[in-house]
């Protein structure tokens, strides 16, 4: 019980953090808009040139950048001197689950707003929007824990960015290619057993992220 009131403060906490700085979550959502409308711009959706294919590979790509940038401050603006401070309060597994959470809620929000503008500019031409919605709930929960653990490691290297990008991609790039594969079914209005595959995977990769992230971050918080 006290584990639960203390990852609830925890989370109390970010979202307190995010509040005060509203220019990161204004600049995210900025970010997000003018990657649609540049799209809007590039594909002209006047002339219905726009492909199913395309309209899901461009989705999932500025979703991809728009995780990197909204995850990659999770540890990195944090000071060397207030991980100290946690460690004397909290366990480690609780800021790095707290983390996670906070992460995915995130992530759930630039989803729903990036799928919002997109469908606004650019149509929507998925057929079963429920599977679709669900496979964006996974790529939510896999880009936040992933990239969460992953900005954790870059911050002890000196919030080295580059190193960000070249741990994460590596990660991210199967992922990615499962969403875009079941999204592309959800589109279609393929039967939903032709996905389960997939979806099994996905859960399963979600699982072993989170899992691994909690084992391995008292190690890394530590050093």
């Amino acid at each position: 019980m006290k584990s639960i009131l203390q990852i609830k403060s925890l989370i109390a906490k970010e979202f307190l953090l995010e509040w005060r700085q509203k220019y990161a979550i204004n600049g995210l959502i900025l970010y997000i808009s003018s990657a649609i409308f540049v799209a809007y711009l590039s594909f002209n959706l006047e002339t219905q040139k726009l492909q199913p294919i395309t309209w899901n590979t461009l989705f999932w790509l500025i979703l991809l950048f728009s995780a990197f940038n909204a995850i990659a401050k999770g540890f990195m603006q944090e000071k060397a001197g207030r991980h100290y401070y946690y460690y004397g309060l909290v366990s480690p597994y609780l800021i790095i689950i707290s983390k996670i959470i906070y992460n995915v809620l995130l992530m759930l929000l630039i989803t729903l707003i990036g799928l919002g503008g997109y469908s606004l500019f650019l149509g929507n031409p998925v057929q079963d929007l429920p599977f679709f919605i669900l496979n964006l709930v996974l790529g939510a929960i896999g880009f936040a824990s992933t990239l969460t653990m992953v900005s954790a490691i870059a911050a002890k290297a000196n919030n080295n960015s580059v190193l960000m990008a070249v741990l994460g991609f590596p990660v991210i790039l199967p992922m990615l290619l499962l969403l875009i594969k079941v999204s592309k079914n959800a589109m279609d209005g393929l039967d939903r057993g032709s996905s389960v595959e997939e979806i099994v995977t996905l859960s399963a990769i979600n699982l072993i992220v989170i899992s691994v992230s909690y084992l391995l971050f008292g190690f890394l918080w530590r050093s």
